[in-house]
């Protein structure tokens, strides 16, 4: 009897996307499911930073959705380190536009958070969140509470404390979106400079152009619902990157003006026509 050879795994993909479907049932509106994501297939190397990007309701946020095991695939198959994600996959760090930290815990609390579920004793725990703390700038303010701390400063928190979990594949959805512009372009270079020392594989969903071309290896363009990928773009630019001076690196102004090229046509195809029963 011959054996039956098992698919050969690339070990160097962290996240696979075949041949994606997802479709969603609205209330109110019957039974007619409504498709969010239509064949959609990309991966993401190991230590590979990539953006997702297109107009509104494109289902970037889905696809994060589907990584982490919120939700489930209507056809096709989303993979994490090899194995297809059927349950909530707790082995995926998951950075919202909410810090979503823990009122009642200070900083040095709320960043050993993830070592705490662990089991990693105590002074090891706390050794290690004061690093990463300090890393951020933090240092100081192990013992406030989050309301004691600024929007930037509870953002660096939320982030250190996903990163500090060790995860291998960071999903983080606009985590920059509130804040003012000023403080996005410090804490996207301090991402950058965390990003380069950990080399965890980001999945990063903006709305921000500039923001995908300062942080990404790559760009992948959504069309409009139903979600497809338009096109893929790999960002040539050299790194270590001055997010502040961006602008300015050779390079930059085409790749900006053809992305923007590809969503605008996204956006003007997807608006109703004039008077096509609108009310």
């Amino acid at each position: 009897m011959t054996a039956v050879q098992e698919p050969e795994v690339r070990s160097d993909v962290s996240v696979r996307f075949d041949q994606v479907y997802k479709a969603f049932i609205a209330r109110g509106r019957g039974d007619d499911p409504i498709l969010a994501l239509e064949d959609v297939s990309f991966e993401a190397r190991a230590g590979e930073f990539i953006s997702l990007v297109g107009p509104s309701g494109c289902g970037k946020s889905t696809c994060l959705n589907l990584l982490a095991g919120l939700t489930s695939a209507s056809a096709g198959t989303v993979e994490h380190q090899g194995r297809a994600v059927k349950n909530v996959n707790t082995e995926v760090g998951y950075i919202t536009q909410d810090d979503n930290l823990l009122p009642w815990r200070p900083l040095l609390g709320n960043v050993e958070l993830a070592l705490e579920f662990q089991g990693v004793p105590r002074q090891e725990r706390q050794e290690r969140a004061r690093e990463f703390i300090d890393l951020v700038g933090l240092g100081g303010f192990e013992h406030h509470y989050p309301h004691e701390l600024s929007g930037g400063m509870r953002k660096r928190a939320g982030i250190i404390r996903t990163l500090i979990y060790d995860t291998r594949v960071v999903l983080m959805d606009e985590p920059f979106g509130p804040l003012d512009a000023q403080t996005r372009l410090i804490l996207q270079s301090e991402l950058l400079r965390l990003w380069d020392r950990l080399r965890p594989t980001v999945l990063f969903v903006t709305h921000d152009l500039v923001e995908a071309i300062a942080l990404s290896d790559r760009i992948i363009v959504f069309t409009s619902s139903p979600g497809r990928i338009k096109r893929e773009y790999e960002v040539k630019l050299p790194r270590p990157r001055d997010v502040f001076h961006i602008h300015e690196t050779p390079g930059f102004d085409d790749l900006y003006d053809a992305l923007w090229a590809d969503i605008r046509s996204e956006i003007e195809r997807a608006r109703p026509t004039s008077g096509a029963g609108q009310s």
